[in-house]
């Protein structure tokens, strides 16, 4: 059988990315159970797994990419190392015309490269394959209570990028102490909020029902609203989850009622700029909400959240906003609600989100490659194809990549 080579590319965005799209381990267990596969590393620095330990599981690790059949990464390829007439597998942020990534595009299509695009690699009813969304669940929640801790000084945890791997940041969360009656919302399920989910259930909280999170209670509380508790049709009729997806702009954010009487807002949820405002700037000015920590996992920049000015980063996690002048200002200020918006939040566990989306590649991507792709896998998961042209499925891009 022919060989089927396969190389990882060394992260080249700045700020740098010590993710791996797989790991050492990963790799030995490929060419195992399919001895047609080879590896090729190329030296990394920075990588979170070190040349060495790709070495010691009998992985090449050379510079030389180019006799690969596949090279993979995790965020966008320079353009000066990409490889003319090969297939390359990495988040290349373009699927929603980014600007910033515009010339990527062009250059892949010039260098006539197959990009496949694990954003858009989805099974036959349309769900995601793989991802790192249950990572920036994990960290985003652990985060949001760090924030809360340091918020009313209750405690002190460190930050996630400080803890060695996931084990070390499960013992950190014994330190964390929530007043009685302490309440926490939480929007969207999915890989995100299921991942926030995790971290929940390590704490002192109990969940509850939307319908009971109005009441008292003596210990701290969480509850996860779905789709249809925080979003109403304006006419009154009853909610359709399907309609709401197709017209929503007959529907209106009914969230308000959950965040006056929350501590902690932690936002999972996916939104779509078609889609009303979630929380507004005027419903944060009634002196009778108790919101003091959002913890936005989902990061929409000028979108459904007012307190999400910007994306915050992993040096420097925590900033404040006021409602009174809606503006940013220290987030320890007693008028201001901590915000918590880092838009990378699986790079604070590295080792523990690479081996996760690994997994992931390995049951849900790989065989595809392998066994005539019969649910064309890899074919829809194409922006492009290898005679430099965008694939049917992203025709329209054409108005984005011909722009200059």
């Amino acid at each position: 059988m022919k060989k089927f080579k396969i190389g990882i590319i060394r992260e080249g965005k700045v700020p740098p990315d010590f993710r791996v799209p797989l790991t050492p381990t990963q790799c030995a267990q490929i060419k195992e159970s399919y001895p047609n596969v080879d590896f090729v590393v190329q030296p990394s620095s920075i990588r979170c797994f070190s040349d060495d330990m790709y070495s010691e599981k009998g992985i090449t690790v050379k510079e030389d990419l180019s006799d690969c059949d596949l090279i993979m990464g995790v965020k966008e390829v320079p353009v000066d190392a990409l490889i003319p007439h090969k297939k390359f597998m990495f988040f290349s942020h373009t699927i929603k015309k980014q600007t910033y990534n515009r010339k990527l595009l062009q250059e892949i299509l010039d260098k006539k490269i197959q990009l496949i695009d694990y954003e858009v690699l989805k099974n036959k009813v349309g769900k995601r394959l793989i991802g790192f969304g249950r990572y920036a669940g994990i960290v985003g929640c652990y985060n949001g209570f760090r924030a809360f801790g340091l918020k009313h000084n209750l405690f002190t945890i460190k930050k996630a990028t400080e803890c060695h791997d996931r084990v070390e940041l499960e013992e950190e969360l014994k330190k964390v102490v929530l007043p009685p009656n302490t309440k926490v919302v939480v929007t969207g399920f999915g890989r995100v909020g299921f991942g926030a989910r995790e971290i929940l259930h390590l704490l002192p909280i109990m969940e509850v029902a939307p319908e009971e999170y109005n009441n008292e209670y003596n210990q701290a509380v969480f509850t996860h609203l779905e789709v249809s508790d925080y979003f109403a049709r304006k006419d009154g009729q009853e909610f359709d989850k399907k309609d709401f997806y197709t017209n929503p702009e007959r529907y209106k954010s009914v969230f308000p009622s959950y965040a006056k009487q929350s501590d902690m807002y932690i936002a999972c949820h996916f939104w779509s700029n078609k889609s009303p405002n979630i929380l507004e700037n005027d419903d944060l000015l009634n002196n009778n909400v108790r919101l003091s920590v959002v913890a936005d996992i989902s990061c929409d920049i000028a979108g459904p959240i007012a307190t999400t000015l910007r994306p915050s980063t992993i040096k420097d996690p925590i900033y404040g906003y006021n409602p009174l002048t809606q503006s940013e200002v220290d987030f320890t200020d007693k008028d201001a609600i901590a915000v918590m918006a880092v838009d990378n939040l699986p790079c604070e566990l590295p080792k523990d989100a690479s081996e996760d989306f690994g997994n992931d590649f390995i049951q849900f991507v790989l065989p595809h490659f392998f066994n005539g792709d019969p649910d064309r896998i890899i074919e829809r998961g194409s922006e492009t194809n290898l005679d430099g042209e965008l694939m049917p499925g992203f025709s329209y891009l054409e108005d984005y990549v011909t722009k200059h």
